[in-house]
Order: structure tokens, then C-alpha cells, then sequence
């Protein structure tokens, strides 16, 4: 039985579509932008442009904007920790995805019903000193109710490490950006394999 491809999440900051037309079906979109207003019109410029891709199109900090363009979900940043976000309105499908860098911001993610954890820095990152790394990431995830998704670091050199995590995929920004799922395609292969 061959084991599922794991999810890949690309985090964005405007909608241009030249650049996701490099990408597939098989790489989810996080619309994020906290310096700007993403006005309605964009944001349904970008949804329609999903679903004729066939891509999952997740709002990042808006579940109410999220539900009302009827989007796959909403992504809640580390930095929200507000526990009432009236999750009994969201719809069976819509999904909560939340990040965080420590084992009590996971407890909050949890609250506040997220499914799938982003949980950062996985790997060395320029903008920080400490990273997770493989063992720290797995206790971390040791025991919890929720998925994990890796962020962080994630690069040719450090994507073998991946399959090592107990994670159902990965996300980032500019090595995924850079490389499209073509090239991404052989690592990928490799760690539905592991």
C-alpha cells in the first residue's frame, strides 16, 4: 500500500499568479499579510484562482472572512492566543490551523481547536538563535492530540530530516517558492517511502 504524499503548505504575502502557476494542486496556500488590509476583491481573485487549481486556500488571523468566502479554513498565528473564537459556527470541512514554538502554545492551539499545528523553528533559521531540530520536535509532538506540521529551516539539506519527524508534512516560504513542486517532486517521493 503505497503511504500518502505529506502536506505541503506555502505561505504567501499577495496574490500574483505568475508565481503559483510554477506550483500544483499538491501545495496548500496560507494567505498572510499583517503590514495590509487584504481587501475582498483580492481575496476572491485568489479564492477562484484555488479552485480552478484545485489548491486548499487558507486566511490567515480572520476566521470570519474566512467562513464567509467559504475557504478551506483559517490559519491562527502563535501570537493569538484567544480562546473564544466561536469554533461552533465553522462548517464540517473548515479547518483551523494554528502555529506554534513551545509546548504551551500547542495547549493553546488546541484550544482553540486547531486540527494541524505549525510548529517552528524545526530547523537553524537566519532570523533565530534556537531551532527544534529532529528529537525535540518529536517529544514535543510525543502525546498530542493534534497533527504537526514542520516550519522552519526546511531546505534541499535539511528535507531528508523531514521524514524523521513525526509530522504529516511541511511548510515554507522561500525554498518552495523558489523550486515549484517539480523540483520538490523526488523529496517528496522520498519521504512517502519513510
Amino acid at each position: 500500500m503505497q503511504k500518502k504524499l505529506p502536506k505541503v503548505y506555502l505561505f504567501i504575502e499577495d496574490f500574483i499568479p505568475s508565481e503559483l502557476d510554477r506550483l500544483n494542486k499538491n501545495i496548500s496556500i496560507i494567505f498572510r499579510n499583517y503590514k495590509k488590509t487584504i481587501s475582498d476583491r483580492v481575496l476572491f481573485a485568489l479564492k477562484t484562482y484555488c479552485k480552478f487549481h484545485k489548491r486548499e486556500l487558507y486566511l490567515a488571523n480572520d476566521i470570519k472572512r474566512s467562513i464567509k468566502h467559504k475557504l478551506n479554513g483559517a490559519y491562527i498565528p502563535s501570537f493569538n492566543k484567544k480562546i473564544n473564537l466561536n469554533v461552533f459556527s465553522l462548517h464540517k470541512k473548515f479547518t483551523l490551523l494554528g502555529s506554534a514554538h513551545n509546548l504551551y502554545e500547542i495547549r493553546v492551539k488546541e484550544a482553540q481547536g486547531c486540527s494541524l499545528i505549525f510548529l517552528a523553528p524545526t530547523f537553524k533559521v537566519n532570523k533565530k538563535k534556537n531551532y527544534f531540530g529532529v528529537t525535540k520536535f518529536n517529544l514535543l509532538t510525543l502525546n498530542q492530540k493534534s497533527q504537526f506540521i514542520a516550519l522552519g529551516g526546511i531546505n534541499e539539506l535539511t528535507i531528508k530530516n523531514v521524514g524523521l519527524l513525526r509530522c504529516v508534512g511541511y511548510s515554507g516560504i522561500s525554498w518552495i517558492k523558489k523550486n515549484g513542486l517539480k523540483n520538490i517532486r523526488p523529496f517528496l517521493n522520498n519521504l512517502s517511502t519513510n
